[in-house]
């Protein structure tokens, strides 16, 4: 049985949660998921331009963690727009902002404000 996975913290949720290519119906595509945390990976090392080691700190997890779920990330999007796929995102294990007790999954975590 694998490990379950350690909460992950996001900034904010993003308002559209799926894209396609223009002029193709929905049913004539393929999907490609990605999660919450994904999405936030990618918008603060691309967007915010934040390094590996300051994004993970946000995110808490180590930094192995991010660079794979960034990594990923990345694939998936490439992938999305070159070969013409949508992209949905939806789940992953998070918890929206950070603070002293958050709730995510079973159990609370403390955690110190950043």
């Amino acid at each position: 049985m694998p490990r379950p996975r350690k909460c992950r913290f996001i900034g904010l949720k993003p308002n559209i949660t799926y894209f396609k290519p223009r002029g193709i119906p929905i049913r004539h595509l393929e999907e490609i998921d990605l999660t919450f945390e994904e999405v936030e990976s990618l918008r603060l090392h691309e967007i915010d331009g934040l390094m590996e080691e300051q994004a993970c700190k946000k995110m808490g997890v180590s930094r192995s963690t991010f660079h794979r779920i960034l990594t990923s990330t990345q694939k998936k999007v490439a992938l999305a727009v070159v070969k013409g796929k949508a992209i949905k995102i939806e789940g992953g294990t998070y918890q929206i902002g950070r603070g002293r007790r958050h709730r995510c999954g079973r159990g609370y975590r403390n955690l110190l404000l950043m």
